[in-house]
């Protein structure tokens, strides 16, 4: 059994049965959707039996302001009883959407053990999109995470932020690389060929709360790259010609975006952890970005710089050895994730098991 949770097995053991139950799935593309899928993928390799529900099963509408997102109409007995149906060993729910409102619901009516997990600054990303304060949507975060069992998170400063806030019960879950795709060897794109440099890289959604706009206004010279795609941006080519718009990039590719670079920005300050940085690193591209969570989590000395003055930080990470930075991004594990994931999960007990199948409702 499973040194980490004697409950759940690892590989050469039974299978188990996990339910995670998501409001961001394919064809999104974003860290919460590659965190869950590569979670998915290790934990099946491994022997576990995963189902994933999310709003591909469903009826969905776009979500107001960001019609990539699927927002799911599933009536909340529908999710109940696909739950009966799949008489999971754990559940997990991902996200605080439609979905992951009507199991958490469900459970805490039948008194169903569950985990939660917190992807992103929820308050802080809402508040970019509505002009609202953030802090109106902190009660409902405490709410919604606070019945949890446990409530994973990626990053010491959102544990923080999430204790101060009223939420316990807090469980690390890290993140990884796939380092068969990211590394320095990577073929850089031929895009970069006449690129003055230093070449600056952004990779990500090209949305509003990713805070873009401080890193296309930034007098720094050289090269500005965007790799990826969004509701932002038409609005931001037109306001930015001299950047340069690449589109969305995956596997070597991606790869090769990060390795030819000589700098990656991340400029946003919404996010929990930004896997991009760490890929970034893997492939041997030093970081620069606000001293913000996630940033602050991730980048040491040695392999970017952080600084509320973006060109400072730009400038100091270019002095930061590109083999430092790769053998860092290598020291994170997916296996060593899902094993955390594991070690956090909530898995039913005969009893409790006999009244979710009892009660679908």
């Amino acid at each position: 059994m499973n040194a980490l949770n004697p409950i759940l097995p690892t590989p050469g053991d039974a299978p188990s049965s996990i339910a995670i139950v998501t409001d961001a799935w394919f064809p999104q593309v974003n860290g919460v959707v590659r965190s869950l899928s590569t979670t998915a993928e290790i934990l099946r390799r491994w022997g576990h039996q995963v189902h994933i529900i999310a709003p591909s099963d469903y009826l969905s509408v776009p979500c107001p302001t960001y019609s990539e997102i699927r927002l799911a109409l599933a009536l909340p007995g529908v999710i109940a009883r696909r739950l009966v149906q799949l008489a999971p060993d754990a559940v997990h729910i991902a996200t605080e959407g439609p979905l992951g409102l009507a199991a958490r619901n469900h459970c805490v009516r039948r008194s169903i053990p569950f985990t939660t997990a917190y992807h992103t600054q929820f308050p802080d990303y809402v508040a970019r999109r509505t002009g609202i304060n953030a802090r109106h949507f902190w009660p409902y975060i405490r709410w919604f995470h606070r019945p949890a069992e446990r409530v994973m998170v990626a990053t010491q400063s959102i544990r923080d932020e999430l204790r101060a806030q009223g939420v316990e019960r807090l469980h690390h879950w890290g993140r990884g690389v796939d380092l068969t795709c990211f590394s320095p060897d990577a073929p850089v794109p031929a895009e970069y060929a006449d690129l003055p440099r230093p070449i600056m890289l952004y990779v990500g959604r090209v949305a509003v709360e990713k805070n873009l706009e401080a890193f296309l206004e930034c007098p720094y010279p050289g090269s500005k790259v965007v790799v990826g795609d969004g509701p932002a941006l038409a609005s931001l080519q037109a306001r930015f010609p001299d950047a340069h718009f690449l589109g969305r990039r995956s596997g070597r590719e991606l790869a090769g975006c990060y390795a030819g670079a000589n700098v990656f920005v991340f400029p946003s300050r919404t996010d929990t952890f930004g896997l991009v940085m760490i890929e970034a690193l893997a492939c041997g591209t030093p970081v620069a970005g606000f001293p913000v969570s996630g940033p602050i989590d991730i980048v040491t000395d040695d392999v970017g710089a952080l600084s509320e003055r973006l060109p400072r930080a730009i400038d100091a990470a270019l002095y930061c050895a590109r083999s430092d930075c790769a053998a860092y991004g290598a020291s994170f594990s997916w296996e060593a994730a899902t094993h955390q994931f594991l070690d956090g999960l909530a898995p039913l007990e005969p009893e409790e098991y006999s009244v979710l199948v009892a009660s679908p409702a």
